[in-house]
């Protein structure tokens, strides 16, 4: 072990609640740098783990400045350790790793072997069709332990920002605490913001009633989770393959969500709620969602409810109830809609804790690979149907995201410039006005920081 006054830590540690012996396939295809290895993928999410609480959102400035780190696999003959060469010393107290990230390394671990021999390499789901990649998202939930529960349903997934700033945390913190008050439990994106404040409000509501097994749920993907590193309060960690298998998870799992103020990625979010709802087949099908935060944030869901009134109708915003600073009134309603959840679930035969009856059209489930041609060849236009339109529209914000934090994007949007978005006048006039709103209330970047538009709009 290095000094502990060092930025860097060198250190061997031992698996910790997720997976403690590999195949000798397994492991070469670990220590693989090559095309087909896991090796970049790996480090790059064991990383990400490692440097929790670091001040930046920026993928590329973490991968710089901790380039010279390595993760390697050693084995025993009771199982496997890691090697870890120049980790970030904030994962280490008193030279012993912190519990709760080894268990999300090794959770990392898991997840990475798995997707690639079970989901990607096996042949068993064909990832082209609609119902096996569901299938595909049920099996990576099952494995990470994630499907265990066998209760009446009682899971808020809450979406939001990892910028906000302190009077909105502390808002989603008040939440969370109204939420373990009344036994529910928390599935957050899992970083920081407003994915951490209501894990925290909740674990103090669960400690004043007693509950000993409140859950505290973390689903990420690997474009995302350096910018948005698990936080301490995770106690259950899950890393799907990619951004729509993410949200599809989020969906699949929930049984009510609440929507805290954020920007561009909780747009996407938001929109993809919207395009999913807006499927006929999901009419009748009791899904509680709260868009909420204090009263200053107010504004920020004015131009959320503008923009889908304006882009997908009426329709899009009859699904969503808005409650505005009353966190007790959050909970409530997530209490009397659950228990509507319930009621269809059981009336349905339907599982309590994964929604197969939930429709997600395929435009939803496919991989959207964020390029400067693929963004300008996005259909922003009304000349489709509104849950296309609605899914090509999530596809744009999840391009700015990439912008924004993702480094690969960061190095694209350095070489080629702002991506282009083109689509019919009023369309873009209405993204202009919600893009230009979160620019203004600083919702792009982390707060301090100087924001460059990564998009530009052609009408």
């Amino acid at each position: 072990m290095s000094s502990e006054f060092s930025e860097f830590v060198d250190a061997r540690v031992g698996p910790r609640g997720s997976l403690e012996n590999l195949s000798q396939a397994e492991i070469a295809k670990l220590l693989d740098s090559g095309q087909g290895g896991l090796y970049p993928l790996f480090r790059r999410c064991a990383l990400a783990v490692l440097n929790s609480g670091a001040p930046t959102d920026n993928a590329k400035e973490i991968f710089e400045r901790y380039r010279d780190f390595d993760v390697r696999i050693v084995r025993h003959p009771w199982g496997v350790k890691l090697e870890i060469r120049n980790a970030p010393a904030a994962a280490f107290v008193d030279g012993q790793m912190i519990r709760g990230i080894k268990e999300h390394l090794f959770a990392v671990l898991r997840d990475v072997v798995f997707i690639s021999n079970e989901i990607i390499e096996s042949g068993r789901f064909d990832l082209t069709d609609s119902a096996s990649i569901t299938n595909a998202v049920f099996h990576v939930l099952r494995n990470a332990r994630l499907l265990d529960y066998k209760s009446r349903p009682n899971l808020a997934v809450c979406w939001g920002g990892h910028s906000i700033d302190a009077q909105e945390y502390q808002y989603s913190k008040n939440v969370g605490y109204e939420l373990g008050l009344r036994g529910l439990d928390v599935c957050t994106g899992c970083g920081p913001g407003a994915m951490k404040g209501p894990m925290k409000g909740a674990a103090v509501g669960h400690a004043k009633q007693r509950i000993e097994r409140g859950r505290y749920i973390g689903i990420t993907e690997p474009g995302i989770i350096a910018a948005e590193p698990p936080n301490p309060l995770v106690t259950q960690l899950a890393i799907m393959p990619d951004m729509e298998k993410r949200l599809e998870a989020f969906v699949r799992l929930a049984h009510g969500i609440i929507v805290f103020p954020g920007g561009a990625g909780t747009a996407e979010e938001v929109l993809y709620l919207a395009g999913v709802l807006l499927d006929p087949a999901n009419e009748g099908q009791p899904f509680p969602i709260v868009l909420t935060g204090p009263r200053h944030s107010e504004p920020y869901f004015e131009h959320i409810m503008r923009f889908l009134a304006g882009t997908l109708g009426s329709e899009a915003v009859r699904r969503f109830t808005l409650i505005i600073d009353d966190a007790p009134e959050v909970a409530r309603h997530m209490v009397r809609g659950m228990e509507a959840v319930r009621e269809f679930r059981r009336r349905e035969s339907d599982s309590y804790n994964f929604n197969w009856l939930l429709s997600i059209q395929p435009t939803f489930q496919r991989i959207f690979e964020v390029t400067h041609a693929s963004m300008r060849a996005l259909d922003l236009s009304r000349a489709q149907p509104v849950h296309e339109l609605a899914a090509n529209l999530r596809r744009a914000f999840s391009g700015i995201v990439t912008g924004n934090v993702k480094e690969y994007g960061i190095q694209a949007i350095e070489r080629e410039g702002p991506y282009e978005l083109v689509g019919d006048r009023e369309v873009m006039r209405l993204l202009d006005e919600l893009l230009a709103a979160f620019v203004s209330q600083r919702r792009m970047r982390l707060p301090g920081s100087v924001y460059r538009p990564v998009y530009r709009l052609v009408a």
